[in-house]
């Protein structure tokens, strides 16, 4: 088994590895390390869960230390584009533990909440920017940031970005740092667009793909219950009454859904919400209980699928089934992380067959069927 020792991290890194609990390199993390050392760009094709985070950080945390700084003041040498603020807000937690040991600075920018803080971050300078798109393209027009002195430009979730309509503000982003840079390019899925994207930007990339493309993760064992549409809250009820349910992440199409399952769940299980219609003070406070324990039920659209990196899910519940098929995958691989084993179950009504169909075509398997429940049709 490959071990972080033969992956030419820097003694530092590794401590800070072991001291947060990383004991062997994911498959990621064992093949994207080595060409990011080395300077290459990288094409990464990796599902959620899969330690990708760390397989870009821990690299550009060491090519970073070991180059020297441009003279005078710190300048952004390093800058991350993520979709959504809590994947934003992991991944600069991060850089700022990892980066920790060398003196390295970071920061992090994203919109529904105060621009002022994140100008004084800037304005004290930083080594390392995570920011979502919107709000670094605010900032840029204010002429708040600068990014002429990137040298490494990171892309996560990539296809996320492309499904909430942010190419063209990455593509005005990456057309403002130098040309002389190394890119690294992470998505789950690898969509044309994703791909034009890279050879857009990226130069003789090093393609990385750990799992096939919409394959869930092995360890997440999924069934479907075919119930009438007007019994699914009686029988999610009935689910969550199981004690193996410890943790459960329940999925619904959208945010006024996510309220009213949320509403009827009050009073009976810890439960909470998250979606883009809550601030993010909301929001933040949501995923802390649900990280605590405090929430045993967080209740979420497929905006937080990407975002929600908590460790001990036992149970994702898909209340509604997606309506597009990969985002099924990206919603069960939030339990089944790393070494853990979780169940993903689908609550399926009369109008969610067809979408049913797509997602096992999808995934070339089909999903048992549990028919012993107290709502079966």
């Amino acid at each position: 088994m490959i071990q972080f020792d033969s992956l030419s991290l820097d003694d530092r890194l590794q401590g800070a590895v072991r001291a947060a609990g990383f004991r062997a390199p994911t498959a990621i993390q064992a093949q994207a390390i080595p060409p990011i050392l080395a300077g290459r760009d990288v094409f990464g094709c990796a599902q959620t869960g899969t330690g990708k985070t760390a397989a870009f950080v821990l690299p550009m945390v060491q090519r970073l230390a070991a180059a020297p700084a441009p003279r005078g003041a710190r300048a952004i040498r390093a800058l991350v584009l993520s979709p959504t603020r809590e994947l934003a807000t992991q991944i600069a937690a991060a850089v700022a533990s990892f980066g920790a040991p060398f003196g390295l600075e970071s920061a992090v920018v994203f919109g529904g909440v105060g621009a002022e803080p994140q100008r004084r971050a800037l304005r004290r300078g930083v080594d390392v920017l995570v920011a979502t798109p919107g709000r670094l393209e605010d900032l840029m027009r204010e002429r708040a940031v600068d990014l002429r002195r990137v040298e490494i430009a990171v892309l996560d979730e990539a296809d996320r970005m492309l499904d909430q309509g942010f190419l063209p503000a990455v593509r005005r982003i990456l057309g403002a740092v130098p040309r002389e840079r190394q890119t690294l390019l992470f998505s789950a899925t690898m969509p044309e667009e994703i791909r034009a994207l890279g050879r857009s930007f990226q130069r003789d990339a090093v393609e990385v793909a750990v799992t096939p493309v919409a394959t869930p993760a092995e360890k997440v064992e999924q069934e479907v219950l075919f119930v009438a549409k007007e019994h699914k809250r009686g029988l999610l009820l009935h689910l969550l009454e199981d004690p193996e349910v410890t943790r459960a992440l329940v999925f619904t199409r959208t945010r006024r859904g996510a309220d009213r399952v949320a509403r009827h769940l009050a009073g009976r299980v810890g439960v909470d919400a998250i979606h883009g219609d809550r601030s993010q003070s909301q929001r933040e406070r949501a995923l802390a209980g649900f990280r605590r324990g405090t929430t045993r039920v967080l209740v979420a659209t497929d905006v937080a699928a990407r975002g929600i990196d908590v460790d001990g899910i036992s149970h994702v519940i898909n209340f509604e089934l997606p309506d597009d098929a990969e985002s099924y995958v990206h919603r069960i691989g939030r339990t089944g992380r790393a070494a853990a084993s979780g169940v993903a179950l689908s609550l399926c009504d009369a109008a969610e067959r067809e979408q049913l169909v797509r997602i096992e075509r999808l995934m070339r398997r089909r999903i048992p069927v549990r028919s012993r429940h107290p709502f079966a049709v």
